[in-house]
């Protein structure tokens, strides 16, 4: 029986920071991320570490919900340059042959047919290695740039994205197989037969079809979600191949794991099918002094503006509005329509019902290394860390985030990817040419989805 591997994701922003928002003013950090440069070093980087996948996040909008202002948020940097991903994603791809690449887009601001060329699009130019993340959106800044009012409803949200998901998979399943025949003897480009128009109308969506772009090299790109709580986790558990969570520590990510695949299991689909992989950092360093020199660094820039600007556009609530000390009324925390999911994760750790502002800061860790899971130590201390979760029954893999950029994928790379294949966790090369065949994922067939 051949043994389980765990999946690498490298975590990336269309920005100029990393996920972990102090990383621009890292003295290491590249000043260069306006260019393709800046992300075809890392795509070389995660592709040497034979990584499965670099995975962009995304929002709509820069963060400007606290003091309904965008000012604290541009003055000190917080995430305040999104472009667009799949031009970054198309150069990453002309300098790798094997990464996947994974970008996001919402089922909220786009339309379906949209999404569908783009995605079939960049599958083709990368002979196989694409993939969607699926995310409904946060916030009513984001409505405001498309022209909305205010943000959908969280539940609305979702019954939205089932439907787009059904226009989506349906317009990729417009070709069959062997559609095209470049017969020029018979004047034949394609059967007409084995091309189908979808004829979708439905509660949000009309779509007629047929779809312009041929079915792609892997059958279709590989599904991303992010749901980690109530509506959300049954939409990921319903749509997702790849599950990227945010787990603060082992015990927490051990019931939420297994909880993900029951719900995988109820919505009729193999748990076993389904990857869920936690954001982790990973400070690394020739030995645990040196690591521990490089975390208290990292750790020396994050600002607590950081922390609030981010909580204020995550949660679609102005944080500005409150004293620290100050508990959310029930009413409140109903109010919150963004990432619910950390919404409940604060009330669970707090122990309260109704936590303050400072209990959101502190158990939310938004902004800081401790918002997700991070193992800070020697190559053989950060392998046993990532160890102890993966066959600990805590997740399948790992998104790793970057502290800086380069030097937070360089270090691992270099350091903790070789510990890792030593102990058979990882493997020592890629498998095959497309991304579903290097995650272990069947080729699809048409309409297996329904």
């Amino acid at each position: 029986m051949k043994r389980r591997m765990m999946t690498l994701v490298g975590f990336l922003q269309a920005q100029n920071c990393s996920n972990y928002p102090a990383s621009w003013r890292h003295p290491q950090a590249a000043p260069d991320f306006l260019s393709p440069d800046y992300y075809q070093r890392i795509a070389r980087t995660l592709e040497a570490g034979k990584f499965h996948l670099a995975f962009f996040d995304d929002r709509l909008a820069m963060p400007d919900r606290y003091g309904d202002d965008f000012a604290e948020s541009v003055r000190n940097g917080i995430r305040v340059v999104k472009m667009d991903l799949v031009p970054i994603l198309t150069a990453m791809g002309l300098a790798t042959r094997h990464l996947g690449l994974g970008g996001t887009y919402s089922t909220t601001y786009h339309e379906p047919f949209h999404v569908a060329r783009v995605f079939a699009t960049l599958d083709h130019m990368t002979r196989g290695r694409a993939a969607w993340n699926v995310v409904t959106s946060l916030n009513d800044s984001e409505a405001a740039n498309f022209g909305h009012e205010s943000h959908l409803g969280h539940d609305a949200r979702y019954d939205r994205a089932d439907e787009f998901m059904e226009v989506v998979l349906g317009h990729w399943d417009a070709w069959e197989e062997g559609a095209i025949l470049l017969d020029r003897e018979r004047g034949l480009f394609a059967d007409p037969a084995k091309v189908h128009r979808l004829d979708h109308q439905g509660r949000f969506f009309r779509s007629r079809g047929p779809f312009t772009v041929p079915r792609s090299p892997q059958g279709r790109p590989v599904i991303i979600q992010a749901g980690q709580s109530g509506r959300g986790r049954r939409f990921a558990a319903r749509w997702g191949e790849l599950i990227f969570v945010l787990f603060p520590n082992l015990a927490f990510g051990q019931r939420a794991y297994r909880e993900i695949k029951e719900e995988v299991a109820r919505a009729g689909r193999d748990p076993d099918s389904v990857k869920v992989a936690p954001a982790v950092y990973a400070v690394v360093g020739e030995t645990r002094a040196e690591a521990e020199d490089k975390a208290a660094l990292i750790d020396g820039l994050a600002l607590s503006i950081d922390t609030l600007v981010l909580l204020s556009e995550v949660l679609n609530y102005d944080f500005a509005q409150k004293g620290p000390d100050e508990p959310f009324t029930d009413a409140e925390l109903a109010s919150i329509s963004g990432l619910q999911a950390l919404r409940d994760r604060v009330v669970r750790l707090s122990g309260k019902a109704n936590p303050t502002v400072r209990d959101f800061i502190e158990h939310s860790g938004r902004g800081t290394l401790r918002e997700v899971g991070h193992f800070v130590g020697s190559p053989r201390e950060v392998a046993d860390g990532l160890e102890e979760w993966f066959t600990g029954g805590a997740c399948d893999g790992f998104v790793l985030a970057a502290t800086h950029v380069p030097g937070a994928y360089e270090d691992f790379v270099r350091l903790v990817v070789p510990e890792l294949q030593r102990r058979g966790l990882f493997r020592t090369d890629y498998e095959g040419a497309t991304l579903r065949e290097n995650l272990g994922l069947p080729h699809p067939r048409r309409g297996d989805w329904r």
